[in-house]
């Protein structure tokens, strides 16, 4: 298995992914390329620097209105409803002094060599503006699919951090070309590098304040602990922002696992630099590109997404198929993965049967009560063991008949691995209208396939 990890000792923002993976192969090419095929009259430049004494890659997008020293995403209200969130970061020092105008005031890059004041009354962007641009991209299906995902987290986090609809975000279009550039290249260079799974370290969050719209807060923003989550993080280093909401957003969007840095062999490397030069503290995104062998998967559950899953046995030889039968209908009720039955040979020559259930290991005490107090048997064993399984989403197509929801689910690559039309909805579906249920499922299935052949 070949994995990606990424060292956020000084955190990780937009150009600091981008640099890292240029830095460890990733052709520039296929990066501006990509800018291209946004459309949004925005291209990359590139150079090398040195931060710490160690010479990294540093990339920036520049727009129309000049450079930005990674992603200026400076989300603003279009009306008074509207919320005007946090989100300029050059990944240097995050002091963003306001500039107003008007009845709305918007911060800008802190580094940046341009007040930018040609920005004010600029116009803003909507999330279903940004996601169209998106959508009507020259890429691939990942690289699409990654991309709109990171703006929906961006989104829901704004959205939630000021309790509004998320169609009430609306992002600066200055900030919102350079953002867009950030993760849409970013995804293409993930995507190139051919990476199965993405992890990295506890993430240095930095200290001190932020500037914003409504006051001063303290570091992380609101928006980047929103989409933090649980990941590990602390604080090191002279007070700064060290973790960006786009960076956030990145690492949700790879669906990173953080853990210490498992056994590899080493097959590249790469340092992304950020926009400061911190004496003694280097500001860098350190990518370790290697590969898995088998055995350290197993022992890590690093395969796929790894969860703790109980096990509990029991055979019975003394009960009717009906009555297995509702208790498996209880056992599934009361929150079971799965249930199956197997016929077993037992001593002296009986037949049986071996009931299996499947659960989260906080759910034994109840199914094995239920099983105690609704079957016949005496005794039972359970154990818990690891679980790995791919990622899984859900989408919904139109059929002549009604909505059918797809489950797909995805290597940690983000490619597709397998989609199938829900059951449940096909047999509705098929009982409704007199029809065949293979019909309906491979209907459903041909309207998938016809939409994921048009988006690519």
């Amino acid at each position: 298995m070949r994995i990606g990890y990424l060292e956020c000792f000084s955190g990780i923002s937009g150009d600091m992914l981008l640099g890292a993976l240029v830095d460890a192969g990733v052709s520039f090419a296929l990066l501006e390329e990509t800018a291209a095929a946004l459309k949004v009259g925005a291209r990359l430049e590139i150079r090398k620097v040195i931060r710490g004494g160690i010479a990294a890659s540093k990339v920036d997008v520049i727009t129309p209105d000049g450079p930005h020293d990674g992603p200026a995403l400076d989300l603003a209200p279009s009306n008074a409803e509207h919320a005007h969130p946090h989100e300029g970061h050059s990944h240097a020092g995050h002091s963003h002094p306001p500039h107003s105008h008007a009845e709305h005031a918007h911060e800008h890059h802190a580094d940046s060599p341009e007040s930018h004041s040609s920005t004010s009354h600029a116009p803003h962007r909507s999330l279903s503006a940004i996601l169209a641009i998106i959508r009507s991209a020259a890429l691939s299906e990942t690289v699409r699919a990654r991309s709109i995902r990171a703006f929906e987290l961006l989104g829901d986090a704004e959205a939630a951090v000021h309790s509004i609809p998320v169609e009430k975000v609306h992002f600066h279009e200055v900030g919102a070309v350079d953002t867009i550039v950030d993760i849409v290249c970013a995804a293409a260079g993930c995507e190139s590098l051919g990476v199965d799974r993405w992890l990295a370290s506890s993430l240095n969050v930095g200290s001190g304040t932020v500037k914003c719209q409504h006051g001063t807060l303290p570091v992380p923003a609101p928006a980047t602990l929103a989409l933090l989550g649980d990941a590990p993080v602390y604080a090191a280093g002279p007070p700064m922002e060290r973790v960006t909401p786009t960076g956030a957003a990145l690492l949700r969007m790879l669906e990173v696992s953080f853990t210490q840095l498992p056994a590899v062999r080493i097959q590249g490397s790469g340092y992304g630099a950020g926009g400061r030069d911190t004496p003694g503290e280097p500001n860098l995104l350190r990518l370790l590109i290697g590969e898995m062998d088998l055995e350290t998967q197993a022992a890590t559950g690093i395969g796929g997404q790894s969860e703790s899953i109980a096990i509990i046995e029991t055979v019975i030889d003394d009960s009717s198929p009906q009555l297995l039968g509702y208790v498996s209908e209880l056992l599934l009720t009361a929150g079971a993965w799965d249930v199956y039955r197997v016929a077993v040979q037992m001593k002296k020559g009986r037949t049986g049967v071996q009931l299996t259930v499947l659960c989260r290991p906080d759910l034994v005490p109840a199914m094995r009560d239920l099983l105690f107090r609704e079957t016949t048997t005496i005794g039972l064993h359970w154990r818990i063991e690891n679980k790995a399984a791919l990622a899984r989403e859900f989408m919904k197509i139109e059929t002549p008949w009604g909505e059918v929801q797809i489950k797909i689910a995805r290597w940690p690559s983000g490619q597709v691995a397998n989609a199938s039309p829900e059951y449940e909805d096909c047999r509705v579906i098929a009982a409704r209208h007199g029809l065949a249920l293979k019909q309906v499922m491979q209907e459903a299935m041909c309207i998938y396939a016809a939409g994921q052949a048009k988006e690519s």
